[in-house]
């Protein structure tokens, strides 16, 4: 026997740990790793992290097989991990009818189980009576399972597993949006078993994908069949919402240890070097300490003060936990490993010396990694004193298998047994290191020749459908289709892919099916979307943004290849549209916003492009790979033929019947503009109190004399009333008394302000005299009226006319009201006669019944073409259409941690925090703004357009927790109204008839505090443009006397006043708020008994419950602001809050007393302010700081300040700038010293503010 070289006796060492401390407890007919020796359980997340040490020894023995007994020993180890894998499959397989339900219902109690028993890897407790929902242990089985796969190991054995695993990764593939129990199994760290999003599993979810794609399970011997399909989308949605997250792990978390496996090895799920250190030394700085790191921030597993009989915390007590919470060795292994992936010696070498100093020693000599450390009972006191001070002894197992076993790969590593990249044959961890520019294909085709010829007039040579042939060119959903019969299998009652939507990433490649190839557009382009898409600028804007996207998102093999098809529906009046020439040029010159692309036909793309195997479509299951699964066939022939085919729209106007002349013009006008709940004129932006009237408007709510008369009696009336404007609306003609419930009386707690619900009377211009058949049956009367307004509908040509006719019949006959049977529905048997021989007044459409809803759909599709924003988006509400993409995109905001309200504050704002089904969300908008059809399609809207910015410019969002869509919509009519110099009701006009692409345009100016323009183009159409000198340097408006007197000055003199003003307001709106600002009222709240803001207190136990920087705690302060209706008046609170974190970060007093009452520091600056200005005879000597006289008096009694200055507060006070011998600071500052009792009155204090 040859003697055996120095590393064979080492790594036999190495065998002879592994098989005494792991490989000896391995159960020999599951091959599952039992918790320990008294508990049997075998969990999924512990049992992937022991078989790892086996792993890496088998590699390492393979590299020095010097004899066949190290090939014997390499097969062995192997083997073992095979046995492991295919144990926990089995457990998972046993529950394979959970995967099939949890795809549909994501509920906790619907997800694979945790854990199961080691001895036959069936269930050990049941579905509700554990937090079973852990992705990241299903993630890490398969980002684990694609390791060894690819390094040569055969885990999976047939086609029905390959299916389940298939199944596995849709189970995973919404990670980013499912709060889970996470990686320590509890959820929300109170432990009251609610689950949250986990940063740590959307990191491990988001690898596995990343490892499973295109994976053959069956490894070099496998075929078509055994491959694994991801789409790409699904992972790069979990890469973003975990760099928004990151160093974050959930809403109760605020940093966790656990994401040193997402940054690191295993997962390398993490693109972005600087992030992976700032989430690195957060851990450290916070989370580190002598024996381990700690995992997370008031961790009470185990400590002295954690009362073992019961699981949950009290709120209060988790304050006990901090600094005493335990410390566990497993950290540094994982730190030792993430430093040999780095290949920096100098801290493998550190940590290897801290972990040998904590290590404990068996009887015989080797060394254990224990679970944790705590603080012994009798030394908490002085631990609390000083934090690290003291002696720790060990709780829990020991040796701690999970830990052990990284140790071990640890020195495979440090010895040069194993490379780094043995770990990781799949090469995730160079995912972080710089990639070379992408270059996005773009090919354009025409839908006929027509369309081809005229491009070629403007020198841009395209091909049309007809001659790309053989390549077929076909739309996302045909993609999405064909998607769903990924992962079926009848066997195991599987029914593949659940969530039909694909993205840009997805489409960006080609796919080959047998012999054809697919070409896919993009989902954007598909038109029998919402109206957003017949704004042509909107989706070339779409376009520059997919491709900018594409840019930073695309890392598969090839380049991405974006199809589109110029169909005739894109034309304007004939003609193509001037921004698609202007964008295909731009295109055709290499760069389109700082993207380089290349302009091309398909065939020229084919070699570059990224393509795809559809192999999965083939009828595996019956025998016959080789052919189509016949629904598969079917359904791709069906589609072919009519994929690109347009549909005709309703025409309106029906030809033949000419109306009777009219008795007498009656007129709807302004039926729409009535469900306008925008209101910009008050100065609180819409925020009044509980009973907004206002006295000139009264009229319209008092009901006049003759219908308080008689009330059985029914009573039909076209009236006018005195002082209304043309701005009223039709009566509801029911059967019962004409006013419906909810208008009168005005509840003021109903979903919209009284005023706007006038829908009372319906004005005659041409005759204003008052009708009132009093003891008659109104159906006659309204027959005639209904068949007069049908003859008009089809007389008028004017749409905004058509619409204000429909919107009066909807209100007085509902959508489903036939037009051509008049007066048939409800009526009685005597008027059947008369009525039979108004049918012949109904609209007839090709012989046919047309309802009112037919009536809207061919207004709408009319409008859409002749782009009347305002009317599309008035009838799309009224159709109850909705944004498809609108559940995606509110979870796209939600899953980056901003929570968003709906409808218009104070009193009906809804709060979303958690992903709703696409039905729910539209019943919520739409309840929230009552009959206001247009705001409520405009807030659908408007999320789309905020998910689209939070995908694409994350940086704009930065500080804002909520986003307020009802607050925006108002803003950005006040904003129109400021810049156009009109009143309220001309601005939100103005504002719903913007074109999508001009209201994204808006938004986006008002969201990055752009100043812009309005210029005024063609058809009245108005367009957003930036101004260049957006940042005007203001200068102190005080004192500076103003000879023009007050009128000059309400009427704002120049630019630069209103600055501070505007600047507040928006950020009021958006909720934004400085820097660790939450973080530093927690620094307040800790020193005072509360904070009082609008009459909600935020108590001190806060802090005890929360740490600094936890979002639930920026949530409470949030939720406390937004009772503050004014956001210029929110602005100034902030300020004022900010200014108490200075007193306290300055050590200025030990303790700030009892309740802060905030709002009293500011009504203080404001007197102070107005004093000064006294002094110094400044501007708001004109308003508020007048000499007050008996008229002053009375006005201020009524709640009216001069200068419109919301909440008590001179307009100028919150115009002025903060910094400043005359700026805000100075006086919040003041307020401070004389409002708290705290400050010493007398004497020097160094007083610096920043």
């Amino acid at each position: 026997m040859r003697s055996r070289s120095n590393s064979g006796v080492r790594l036999d060492y190495y065998q002879r740990i592994v098989h005494r401390l792991i490989l000896a407890h391995q159960e020999p007919v599951t091959g599952l790793f039992p918790a320990s020796n008294v508990n049997s359980h075998a969990w999924i997340r512990d049992n992937v992290y022991c078989i790892l040490a086996v792993w890496g020894l088998s590699m390492a023995y393979k590299k020095i097989a010097d004899q066949d007994e190290d090939r014997a020993k390499c097969y062995e180890l192997e083997q073992s991990c095979v046995k492991l894998m295919r144990g926990l499959l089995m457990a998972m397989m046993n529950q394979k009818d959970k995967v099939e339900k949890f795809k549909m219902t994501q509920s906790p109690y619907d997800s694979l189980h945790a854990k199961y028993s080691s001895k036959n890897g069936l269930p050990v407790v049941g579905d509700n009576e554990w937090g079973h929902l852990q992705i990241d242990a299903v993630s890490l089985y398969l980002l684990i399972l694609a390791q060894m796969t690819a390094s040569g190991l055969q885990i999976v054995f047939s086609l029905d597993e390959v299916s389940f695993i298939q199944n596995l990764v849709f189970y995973i593939e919404s990670a980013y949006s499912i709060p889970d129990y996470g990686i320590w199994e509890r959820g929300d760290k109170t432990n009251h078993g609610e689950p949250e999003l986990n940063a740590s599993s959307i990191g491990m979810a988001k690898a596995a994908l990343e490892a499973m794609n295109e994976l053959d399970l069956f490894g070099a011997r496998g075929g078509p069949a055994s491959v694994i399909h991801v789409l790409a989308d699904e992972a790069h949605k979990c890469q973003a919402v975990l760099q928004s997250m990151l160093p974050r792990e959930s809403n109760s978390k605020e940093l966790d240890s656990g994401l040193l496996c997402v940054i690191g090895f295993p997962a390398f799920a993490v693109d972005d070097a600087q992030l992976i250190h700032n989430t690195k030394d957060a851990i450290l700085s916070r989370l580190q300490g002598k024996y381990g790191c700690k995992r997370f921030l008031r961790d009470g597993y185990r400590t002295p003060k954690e009362d073992p009989s019961r699981l949950y915390y009290e709120r209060w007590e988790l304050r006990m936990f901090e600094n005493i919470e335990c410390e566990w060795p497993l950290f540094y292994c994982y730190l030792i490993l993430f430093h040999a992936f780095q290949n920096d010696k100098r801290s493998v070498e550190e940590y290897a010396s801290r972990l040998e100093k904590i290590m404990v020693r068996s009887e015989d000599g080797i060394l254990l990694i224990p679970e944790s450390y705590a603080v012994p009972q009798d030394l908490v006191g002085f631990e609390y004193q000083k934090p690290g001070s003291q002696l720790r002894e060990v709780v829990g197992r020991c040796p701690f298998l999970w830990g052990q076993s990284l140790f071990i790969l640890g020195r495979l590593l440090q010895e040069g047994f194993l490379a780094v990249g043995e770990l990781d044959p799949l090469n995730r961890r160079l995912g972080a290191q710089k990639k070379p520019d992408v270059v996005v294909q773009v090919v354009i085709i025409a839908e006929d020749n027509e369309i081809r010829d005229k491009l070629a007039e403007h020198d841009l040579h395209v091909q049309t459908i007809a001659e790309v042939a053989p390549i077929e060119v076909q739309p996302a959903r045909v993609l999405s289709h064909l998607y769903t019969y990924l992962g079926r299998n009848r066997k195991l009652g599987l029914s593949g892919r659940k969530s039909r939507d694909v993205g840009i990433l997805s489409t960006s490649k080609l796919y080959s099916l047998k012999d054809r190839i697919f070409a896919f557009t993009p989902q954007f382009a598909d038109l029998s979307r919402f109206y957003i898409a017949s704004d042509n600028e909107l989706m070339i804007d779409i376009l520059k943004g997919e491709i900018n996207f594409l840019k930073s998102a695309w890392d598969l093999l090839g380049r991405p290849l974006v199809t589109l098809v110029l169909k005739r529906i894109h034309l304007d009046q004939d003609k193509i549209p001037l921004a698609m020439i202007q964008t295909m040029r731009k295109l055709k010159s290499g760069y389109i916003n700082g993207t380089r692309v290349m302009l091309g036909s398909l065939k020229d793309f084919l070699n570059t492009s990224a393509i795809t195997d559809l192999s999965f479509l083939g009828s595996t299951e019956d025998g016959y790979p080789d052919r189509l699964h016949p629904d598969v066939q079917t359904y791709l022939d069906e589609h072919l033929l009519r994929s690109f085919s347009n549909r005709s729209t309703m025409n309106l106007r029906g030809g033949q019947l000419r109306p009777r002349t009219l008795r007498r013009r009656m007129s709807c006008k302004g039926a729409i503009k009535k469900t306008r709940s925008i209101n910009v004129d008050s100065d609180n932006l819409g925020m009044e109190g509980p009973s907004p009237l206002t006295e000139r408007r009264l009229s319209s709510i008092v009901p006049p004399p003759w219908l308080q008369a008689n009330k059985q009696s029914h009573v039909s009336v076209f009236a006018t009333t005195p002082e209304e404007g043309p701005a009223s609306s039709p009566l509801h003609l029911g059967n019962e008394l004409s006013i419906r419930e909810n208008i009168y009386p005005v509840d003021p707690h109903q979903s919209r302000s009284a005023i706007d619900r006038r829908s009372e009377f319906v004005r005659q211009q041409e005759m204003p005299k008052i009708l009132i058949q009093r003891h008659r049956a109104e159906t006659n009367f309204a027959d005639t009226e209904v068949e007069e307004l049908i003859a008009m509908l089809r007389e008028t040509e004017n749409l905004e006319e058509q619409g204000d006719i429909l919107q009066y019949l909807v209100d007085t006959q509902g959508l489903d009201f036939n037009t051509a049977g008049l007066g048939f529905k409800n009526k009685s048997d005597d008027n059947a006669n008369a009525n039979a021989n108004h049918a012949a007044a109904g609209m007839l459409e090709e012989g046919r019944v047309v309802t009112v809803r037919d009536l809207l759909k061919g207004l709408y599709e009319k409008a859409c073409q002749q782009k009347l924003w305002g009317l599309v988006r008035h009838t799309a509400g009224m159709l109850g259409k909705r944004v498809e993409d609108l559940a995606k995109a509110v979870t796209d905001l939600l899953v980056r941690q901003k929570q968003v309200t709906v409808g218009m504050p104070p009193n009906n704002e809804h709060t979303i925090t958690a992903p709703l089904p696409e039905v729910e969300l539209r019943q919520l908008i739409h309840d929230a703004y009552g009959d206001d059809e247009s705001t409520a399609m405009l807030t659908q809207e408007l999320m789309v357009y905020l998910a689209m910015f939070i995908r694409t410019e994350p940086q704009l969002f930065h500080e804002m927790l909520r986003l307020r869509v009802g607050l925006i919509i108002q803003v950005m009519a006040k904003e129109l109204s400021r810049t156009l110099n009109c009143d309220g009701e001309a601005a939100s006009e103005h504002l719903l008839n913007l074109s999508p692409f001009e209201m994204k345009n808006l938004l986006y100016h008002i969201l990055s505090g752009k100043e812009f323009a309005v210029s005024s183009v063609a058809r009245g159409n108005l367009s957003i443009v930036s101004c260049k000198s957006s940042r005007v340097s203001k200068k102190s408006q005080i004192g500076l006397g103003d000879p023009e007197g007050e009128d000059a000055l309400i009427a704002t003199i120049d630019d630069r006043q209103g600055q501070w003003l505007r600047r507040r307001r928006l950020d009021g709106a958006l909720n934004r708020v400085p820097r660790d600002f939450y973080s530093r009222v927690w620094t307040v709240l800790e020193k005072c008994q509360g904070l009082a803001i609008e009459g909600r207190v935020l108590q001190q136990s806060l802090t005890q419950e929360m740490t600094p920087g936890e979002l639930k705690f920026a949530l409470e302060v949030e939720t406390a602001l937004n009772q503050i209706p004014q956001p210029e008046y929110r602005q100034l609170v902030v300020e004022a809050l900010m200014v108490l974190t200075l007193v306290t970060e300055h050590n200025m007093v030990p303790t700030l007393g009892g309740i802060i009452y905030v709002e009293h520091l500011v009504h203080k600056a404001n007197q102070l302010f107005l004093e000064d200005q006294r002094k110094v005879q400044g501007d708001a000597t004109l308003c508020c700081a007048k000499i007050k006289d008996g008229k002053e008096q009375q006005q201020a009694a009524s709640g009216m300040l001069l200068c419109g200055g919301a909440a008590y507060i001179c307009q100028h006070l919150y115009d002025s700038a903060p910094s400043g011998s005359y700026g805000t600071m100075t006086y919040m500052s003041r307020a401070v010293a004389l409002v708290l009792d705290c400050v010493p009155k007398h004497g020097e204090m160094e007083c610096a503010i920043s």
